[in-house]
């Protein structure tokens, strides 16, 4: 990380996998930019990312993504790093920290479409699998967005493989709201 000057702060694996692929189809080389993301393997990680990376630390640029679910632990973890006190969400996107309204996952769902997801997930060879978890009764006469959202969350790995075939699948007029709010922050 020589050349880096900015880290952006993700949760997962799989979330680092749709900002690079966004950024790709962008046509933005974000490592060649001196931009890396990192996955901190939950967003209870932030003070420990944010405190290696930021003001107390390295002293880079930085910038991510989180659920709305986890804001109290990014908003803390990001005071305790020296970037400010009292934050609020405005606070946050201005420091280049954009929300999700469940999690990423959910928010590529809603720009695409549950009828796009689906035609991913059978291209993906998987349709019968989600077909599978929609006749189970916990998910009997629940919305398909939010059987997609469950789908992509069950099994081993799930969210990392569909992050990049739903990202390739986003109209870059529809991107959701927090994906492009970071792109253009950075």
């Amino acid at each position: 990380m020589n050349r880096t000057h900015t880290v952006v702060l993700v949760e997962g694996i799989s979330d680092r996998s749709a900002v690079e692929a966004l950024a790709e189809r962008r046509g933005r080389n974000l490592a060649a930019e001196g931009i890396s993301v990192v996955a901190m393997g939950g967003a209870t990680n932030i003070g420990t990312y944010a405190g290696e990376f930021g003001p107390p630390g390295r002293d880079l640029r930085l910038a991510g993504l989180y659920d709305a679910g986890e804001e109290g632990a990014f908003r803390r973890g990001l005071e305790r790093a020296g970037l400010g006190s009292d934050l609020d969400r405005s606070d946050l996107e201005a420091l280049g920290f954009f929300v999700c309204v469940a999690d990423l996952e959910d928010e590529l769902i809603r720009a695409l479409g549950t009828a796009t997801v689906e035609r991913v997930v059978d291209a993906e060879g998987e349709l019968s699998s989600f077909r599978t978890l929609q006749k189970q009764p916990p998910w009997r006469g629940r919305s398909t967005h939010d059987q997609l959202r469950r789908f992509m969350g069950s099994g081993s790995g799930r969210k990392i493989r569909y992050s990049v075939p739903l990202v390739a699948a986003l109209d870059l007029d529809r991107v959701p709201r927090p994906l492009d709010g970071l792109l253009v922050h950075l």
